[in-house]
């Protein structure tokens, strides 16, 4: 939920082309210390580049944003862009609202993509839509909803472009899904070569199984056929658990109940009661079905609880009001809304505004069985850190057979958290230190973590949450043999193996 890059990007477009020649600036100082990292310089000509994190500012030798539809043209000037990169032996790679948090999104004096369409066709006899690669999940609930139709599987928040959601496989809280890939039919993608392909898992099956959460280091994405399903008004029941039972509870309600279409579950971040007491949410469609209402986005509720949320900094007290609001108050104010309408959230809604300091995302992978643990884990790690968790969301992942770097080989329960870390050398050296203890210990609980987020795993720890590491950097050495499609993950992790 960190800080996007998307403003004033379309400077000098031409035929849906354009260069954007602004830089991401990191604040100055700060009183805990010197601030990190030390702002990059570009070379003469170059760009200087950021994703959400503000810490991974990257000089690139060409950023271009791409706004046509995925026809003709479009394909062609890719096509061209990447040739020229390889002539150039610069690295490249595609990317969206670059909402990664390592530099995933970007190639060191490489050329960099951004996407940013809005091409949506959809087929109700079917139940599929297709998309531009840089259509948001905004444009696609927008269209969507004018026939009754809603997203299968969608990132958590819509300001994403759905082949970045594709590329990190992200998941969302539609329940009895895995990640947004077992929702995609088939796709188009540009190889190295040039060739333009289609893949799916009737063909071209490895490139789609290694495209799959794949960071975009086989190829140029530039249009995806995607499962989409019926709007319904829907209605939350919430349910008070133990934070140590709500893996085994959130399983059973999913087993017991097939009528849930959404779901998630929350935990007390305050640090004299931390992580003891849980709370379930779900929805289910509500008895009335006529005259749905056309999707809204961000009202009152959301800007209001923007302020108790941002207040939870350094405050037990904060955190207490916020958990009060969420399980006392929030039960006895919501009411029944559209499935579009509780999926239109975008993430700035929460926006920190603090120059000082940056939202840092972690998310594990475990077992429902194995919950408990992970709860008994975090309870020791997170507290003794400098680290400031603010939230905690949990969802249930259903088990992923395709993907080459799945992080949730069974069903699992997902735990998304939110931290706000200070933009200085000692603050990113503990968020460093406490998540890789955290990974350690999940992984001692059969458990994964998410790659999108800081490198801060050692490339052990990247082996042991993902043993077909090794056969994913194979595979990308023989689809892109002159390594073009390169990245920070890349750089840092999969180059080495």
């Amino acid at each position: 939920m960190g800080h996007l890059t998307r403003r004033a990007l379309l400077a000098g477009v031409s035929a849906g082309i354009g260069l954007y020649a602004g830089r991401t600036l990191l604040a100055p100082t700060s009183a805990t210390g010197p601030v990190f990292p030390a702002e990059a310089q570009a070379e003469d000509g170059a760009v200087l580049l950021n994703d959400s994190s503000e810490l991974s500012p990257t000089p690139v030798a060409k950023h271009v944003v791409v706004t046509a539809d995925p026809r003709g043209e479009a394909v062609e000037n890719i096509r061209a862009l990447m040739a020229e990169a390889q002539h150039a032996g610069r690295p490249f790679i595609a990317s969206a609202a670059r909402h990664s948090m390592g530099g995933q999104s970007l190639a060191k004096n490489g050329s960099v993509l951004t996407l940013d369409q809005q091409w949506l066709e959809a087929d109700a006899a079917s139940k599929t839509y297709r998309v531009a690669a840089g259509t948001r999940w905004s444009t696609v609930i927008a269209r969507l909803d004018t026939i009754g139709f809603s997203p299968a599987v969608m990132q958590s928040n819509n300001d994403f472009g759905v082949a970045s959601t594709y590329c990190v496989n992200a998941h969302g809280w539609p329940v009895r899904f895995g990640g947004c890939g077992s929702t995609v039919r088939s796709l188009k993608m540009l190889l190295a070569d040039g060739t333009h392909v289609t893949c799916s898992r009737r063909e071209n099956v490895e490139l789609f199984q290694n495209a799959m959460g794949g960071y975009g280091l086989f190829g140029v994405i530039t249009e995806l056929e995607l499962d989409m399903v019926p709007n319904s008004r829907l209605e939350p029941r919430f349910d008070s658990v133990s934070g140590a039972e709500l893996g085994r509870r959130f399983a059973e309600m999913l087993n017991n109940d097939a009528s849930i279409q959404l779901a998630y579950g929350r935990l007390d971040v305050s640090l004299d009661r931390f992580f003891e007491d849980g709370l379930l949410i779900a929805y289910r469609p509500a008895a009335d079905q006529s005259d749905l209402p056309a999707a809204t986005g961000s009202g009152f509720i959301s800007r209001v609880s923007r302020e108790i949320f941002r207040r939870q900094v350094g405050s037990d007290g904060m955190k207490h009001m916020r958990w009060w609001t969420e399980t006392s108050l929030g039960p006895k104010i919501a009411g029944p809304s559209t499935r579009n309408s509780l999926m239109n959230e975008p993430v700035v809604t929460l926006d920190d505004l603090d120059p000082l300091r940056t939202d840092i995302l972690h998310e594990y992978f475990v077992a429902p069985s194995r919950f408990a643990e992970f709860v008994a884990l975090c309870r020791e790690v997170i507290p003794a850190s400098f680290q400031q968790l603010l939230n905690v969301t949990l969802r249930y992942v259903d088990a992923d057979t395709d993907s080459v770097l799945a992080y949730a080989t069974e069903p699992r329960i997902a735990a998304v958290m939110l931290f706000s870390q200070e933009k200085t050398v000692r603050g990113e050296a503990d968020m460093a230190r406490m998540t890789r203890e955290l990974i350690e210990r999940v992984l001692a609980i059969g458990g994964t973590y998410y790659l999108p987020y800081r490198p801060h795993a050692s490339i052990d720890q990247l082996v042991r949450a993902y043993p077909r590491a090794a056969s994913f950097a194979e595979n990308k050495r023989e689809f892109d043999k002159g390594l073009l499609f390169r990245n920070h993950l890349w750089d840092a992790y999969f180059a080495r193996l």
